[in-house]
């Protein structure tokens, strides 16, 4: 599969995630959603994994870095960004995390001295700029606490860390799939942890929509996502991969459009173009 298909998998199915997102945690606590979809999307790579045989042992050292990517990339960021989004608007929210794509190059610049492409700069501030125009009745609302606005940022920035985990457990040889396996099995352990020391009620939720969203965050928005997410990383490296936490706002804005009926306004429609001219300008460095 082509390069361009990760890229285009993950921004449409993390564009959807939203949704489910919502759905998941109307019927269930933040702690206790976030710790069964990463369950769930574990137990499924290991089965499928023991099944084709392809449970390959690995050494402490390769076990430590997926550690940190379960703490970076499946726990702790996801604890934090949804922590924030109890107390501001989710287009605050998506215009922070949006951030990812900056943060994504300075930290490959400075724990690994990536250089970015020359047009990096330029891209994500159309991108940014634009996503803040699709968002601009929610920033203009302005109710969003101070803690809120720093667990984003901080959610935002670990999980940026993590994409550069990602290039280091590449290097120390783990394959992808398996490397996903067991790093959301971390992830899982770090998140029940949290839950226990929390205090969270460990009861099974019963709705359907519950079952439904975390079945859809579980495999498509977290097995087939990320594996698309990283591979993306590995092959273009972080800082353009980034600019997918840019892009995915416009199709959960499109599938709000057909479900709850969200009107597109001039700045929307215009912010909607920046955000798409802005991956033009990013990608079409690599021609020039």
């Amino acid at each position: 599969m082509p390069i361009s298909a990760h890229y285009g998998l993950t921004v449409l199915i993390w564009g959807l995630t939203w949704t489910a997102i919502r759905l998941q945690v109307e019927a269930a606590p933040v702690d206790i959603s976030v710790f069964y979809r990463f369950v769930m999307a574990s137990v499924v790579t290991l089965v499928v994994l023991a099944i084709v045989r392809r449970l390959e042992k690995l050494t402490l050292k390769q076990h430590g870095w997926l550690v940190l990517q379960g703490a970076t990339l499946y726990s702790i960021n996801f604890l934090l960004i949804y922590r924030a989004a109890e107390s501001m608007t989710s287009g605050l929210l998506a215009v922070v995390f949006s951030l990812a794509a900056l943060f994504n190059a300075l930290n490959g610049w400075l724990w690994l001295r990536l250089q970015p492409t020359a047009r990096l700069y330029p891209a994500i501030s159309l991108g940014i700029t634009g996503v803040a125009l699709l968002f601009w009745h929610d920033l203009q609302l302005g109710n969003a606490t101070a803690t809120s606005i720093l667990f984003a940022i901080a959610g935002t920035f670990w999980f940026s860390m993590g994409n550069l985990v990602s290039i280091k457990v590449r290097m120390s040889q783990v394959p992808l799939f398996l490397a996903n396996a067991w790093a959301m099995v971390y992830g899982a352990v770090i998140l029940g942890i949290w839950c226990l020391l929390q205090g969270v009620e460990w009861a099974v939720p019963t709705a359907a929509t519950f079952w439904g969203a975390t079945v859809f965050l579980a495999v498509p928005g977290s097995i087939v996502a990320f594996y698309c997410y990283i591979t993306v990383i590995q092959t273009l490296g972080a800082d353009k991969a980034g600019y997918a936490t840019v892009l995915f706002p416009v199709v959960a804005l499109s599938v709000s459009t057909w479900l709850e009926g969200f009107e597109w306004t001039t700045t929307a429609v215009r912010g909607a173009t920046f955000a798409l001219l802005g991956n033009y300008v990013l990608f079409r460095s690599a021609k020039a």
